[in-house]
C-alpha cells in the first residue's frame, strides 16, 4: 500500500458569509485564538504525516501564502528582542522536511474543479483533501490520520460522515451506505450532491475531509457542471463508485463548520477555553456575562 503523503487544501473561495470581513482578507486566514484556519488544517495534516501541502488559491489568497513562507525581517527583529519563545512559534509553522506548492485556480468553478487543479502536483498517488472551513477536533490524533489508518487497512477511498440534520441535507454530500465494515466504516452504496430533504438518501453528510485514489482525477475530468452550476466532487465520487469502492468514515471528534457565523464563533469560545494562557481568564469572563 502507497504511503499518503500529500494533501490538498481548497482556499479559493470569496468568503462572502463573512464579509466584511473577508473583503480583503482570506477566510482561511480568520483566527481561532491566535492560529488561522488554515493551520490548524496543515496542522492536522502534519501529524498524519503528511509531507507535501498543495494549496489552491485565488487571486485574493496572497497572505495564506506569507503565512507559510519564510519571514526572515520578524524572525531578525524576535532575534534581537530576545523573544525566543514567538521565534519558535515562527519558525514552527512549516517543520522540516514538510513542502508547500500554491495552485491558482483560475476561476471559481467548485471544489471538484478545484481538486482537479492539483492533478499534476498529486500524479498517481492517493492524496488527502482538507477544507479549512471545517475545524475537527479530536483531541488525539486529527481526522486525517484516522483516514489514512483506515485506507491503509481497506485500500479504498473514504469520506468522513456525519449526521446532520433532515433539514440540513441540501447543504451535503449525502451518503447512502450498505455494508458496515466495523463500527465506524461504511460502504458507500450511492452519494448525491445537496438534495432536498424529502429526495435525500439518508442524514449521512460529508464533511471536510477527504482520502482518495487517484483515480478520482479521471472522473472529475468526466463530470459535468452540477449544483451551482459548478464541478461538484460528490459528483465524481458517484462516478468514482461505478468502478471502485467507497468508504465512508463516522470519525471521532467534535466538528465545527467554521464557514458559518455561529460554527466559527462556538469553535473560537471553544478553544479560547481550552487555551492554557487565556483559558481561566476567558472563563471567569463569560461567567460575569452569563
Amino acid at each position: 500500500m502507497r504511503k499518503i503523503t500529500k494533501a490538498i487544501f481548497p482556499a479559493a473561495g470569496m468568503g462572502t458569509r463573512f464579509l466584511p470581513a473577508t473583503k480583503a482578507n482570506p477566510k482561511e486566514m480568520l483566527p481561532i485564538v491566535d492560529k488561522p484556519l488554515i493551520q490548524y488544517a496543515v496542522e492536522e495534516a502534519i501529524a498524519a504525516g503528511i509531507t507535501e501541502l498543495i494549496f489552491i488559491t485565488g487571486r485574493t489568497k496572497s497572505a495564506i501564502t506569507d503565512h507559510f513562507d519564510k519571514a526572515y525581517e520578524l524572525e531578525a527583529e524576535l532575534e534581537k528582542k530576545g523573544k525566543t519563545s514567538q521565534l519558535d512559534i515562527v519558525r514552527s509553522i512549516i517543520p522540516e522536511g514538510v513542502t508547500c506548492l500554491y495552485i491558482r485556480q483560475a476561476e471559481s468553478l467548485g471544489l471538484g474543479h478545484a481538486v482537479l487543479c492539483a492533478k499534476p502536483a498529486v500524479g498517481d498517488e492517493p492524496f488527502a483533501i482538507i477544507l479549512p472551513d471545517d475545524l475537527i477536533d479530536d483531541g488525539k490524533r486529527g481526522v486525517i490520520k484516522q483516514m489514512i489508518d483506515k485506507y491503509q487497512q481497506q485500500g479504498s477511498s473514504i469520506v468522513a460522515v456525519q449526521d446532520v440534520p433532515k433539514e440540513d441535507t441540501s447543504k451535503y454530500g449525502i451518503v447512502e451506505t450498505g455494508i458496515m465494515n466495523d463500527a465506524s466504516l461504511f460502504k458507500i452504496k450511492d452519494i448525491v450532491e445537496k438534495p432536498a430533504p424529502e429526495k435525500a438518501l439518508s442524514t449521512l453528510g460529508v464533511v471536510g475531509r477527504y482520502v482518495l485514489s487517484p483515480a478520482i482525477f479521471n472522473c472529475l475530468e468526466k463530470t459535468p457542471k452540477g449544483a451551482g452550476n459548478e464541478i461538484q466532487l460528490t459528483d465524481a465520487i458517484s462516478l468514482l463508485l461505478k468502478t471502485e469502492s467507497v468508504y465512508a468514515l463516522a470519525f471521532e471528534g467534535t466538528r465545527y463548520d467554521c464557514g458559518s457565523k455561529i460554527g466559527y464563533m462556538m469553535a473560537s469560545v471553544k478553544y479560547a477555553l481550552d487555551d492554557n494562557e487565556i483559558g481561566s481568564d476567558f472563563r471567569k469572563y463569560l461567567n460575569t456575562l452569563i
